[in-house]
């Protein structure tokens, strides 16, 4: 877990680092390609994938080693072809896994976060799922351990390949020649994350674009088509924690509200977007119209801007504190950890949506801090890193609520907010 934790800070810098370098590039050319909310989201979004991997939150039917025992003709000597290998066979595994979560309602739900923004730059790829609660991705591996690929190999590319998927999420790259045949662009990604009708569901493929050219997933990126980001039935929401359960809240209702119990249990494993009959017709879903697309946007002053800044620095900071020293808090202190900064992404972004809850939900948020800290006699043991940190997060936890207070009666004020 801690050689993983220390692969998890050096990831967040090397992505962080990138999100800033794209920014300052789209400023100083004057064509920005974020907004400040939506940017903020897709940050968050990524961090609570980070809490959550790290704390294993991922139930894992068999691993890959148990597949490779199980399949492996000749075991591969480790050489430089073995990691080659690992990489494509990888890519073709991930291909198959990213096209059933595109094609089936149940595994939509694990990916819909992604597919959320409605713009498109570096931090938009940040939106990653906490809602993968059992790993199937495995399944997809058996080329590899058929082949014979060690273990340790996929272990150690795994990381890499998904490191790789994170540059194309950029709109400032224009199509790049002969490498549209080989491997997937900024210009292909475009297409995969458009709701136009013509992109829907299409350049699938991770790293080597040859999957969706060979599968028949293939669209080009069209001049007199451009790209609307988003997904269909808008989640029309900063909060990602709300976004990981919408699709799986409306097949939940969905199927409590079919009257034929086939319908009940096919809703689940239909193609995506379908609904039984009685429902669609009682409870209608509004679908987004590309031609006439209206971002999901919220008013925001320049000081609600400047705290929701705050509140992610915070929490990249809290993460780090956690990934650091996730062996000396130990269990179950790590997991209340990972439990307070999930309520305190929850409670950030319901505020960005303006929610008149939002000062209830962080007075609980600080309560549920203050109560950590009086156990514990510290903050996770942050005095040992750096001196004053308790104090510090005491009066974070302290002032937060009367900020918090300020925007909810006075800024946003007397105004309808959303319930």
């Amino acid at each position: 877990m801690e050689k993983y934790a220390n692969v998890l800070m050096i990831a967040i810098v090397v992505i962080l680092g990138l999100v800033i370098l794209e920014s300052l590039y789209g400023y100083f050319i004057k064509k920005v390609t974020f907004r400040t909310m939506d940017m903020i989201s897709s940050l968050s979004a990524g961090m609570t994938n980070t809490i959550k991997n790290v704390l294993g939150l991922t139930v894992v039917v068999f691993g890959y080693k148990f597949l490779f025992s199980k399949l492996a003709i000749a075991p591969l000597d480790i050489e430089w072809y073995t990691y080659v290998i690992a990489l494509i066979s990888l890519d073709f595994a991930t291909y198959w896994h990213h096209r059933l979560a595109h094609k089936v309602n149940i595994f939509w739900n694990r990916h819909v976060i992604h597919h959320s923004g409605e713009d498109f730059n570096i931090a938009t790829g940040l939106r990653q799922s906490v809602s993968k609660f059992v790993n199937i991705a495995v399944f997809f591996l058996f080329p590899a351990a058929l082949l014979g690929v060690p273990p340790e190999v996929i272990l150690m590319v795994a990381p890499l390949h998904l490191f790789i998927q994170v540059w194309y999420h950029t709109t400032y790259i224009g199509k790049l020649g002969w490498l549209e045949y080989i491997i997937v662009t900024p210009s292909q990604h475009r297409v995969h994350h458009a709701l136009n009708k013509i992109y829907m569901d299409k350049n699938m493929s991770p790293v080597f674009c040859v999957w969706d050219r060979l599968f028949g997933t293939f669209q080009e990126e069209l001049d007199e088509e451009p790209c609307i980001y988003g997904v269909t039935r808008q989640v029309n929401t900063w909060n990602p924690i709300l976004i990981n359960l919408d699709h799986l809240w409306l097949l939940t209702k969905d199927a409590w509200r079919a009257k034929s119990w086939l319908d009940k249990f096919r809703v689940w494993f239909m193609p995506t977007g379908w609904r039984p009959a009685d429902v669609e017709e009682k409870y209608p879903v509004v679908s987004a119209d590309p031609k006439n697309f209206v971002k999901y946007d919220t008013e925001a002053s320049s000081l609600l801007k400047a705290w929701s800044w705050v509140q992610v620095l915070m929490l990249v900071g809290m993460t780090f504190h956690l990934l650091y020293d996730i062996v000396k808090i130990g269990s179950p202190d790590v997991f209340i950890y990972g439990v307070f900064l999930f309520f305190m992404v929850y409670c950030y972004t319901s505020l960005m949506d303006r929610n008149r809850n939002s000062i209830w939900m962080e007075l609980a948020k600080s309560i549920f801090g203050l109560v950590i800290m009086y156990r514990m006699d510290s903050w996770f043991g942050l005095d040992k890193i750096i001196s004053g940190g308790s104090i510090f997060m005491m009066a974070y936890l302290v002032v937060s609520v009367f900020i918090v207070g300020y925007f909810v009666f006075y800024e946003i004020g007397k105004e309808k907010l959303k319930a």
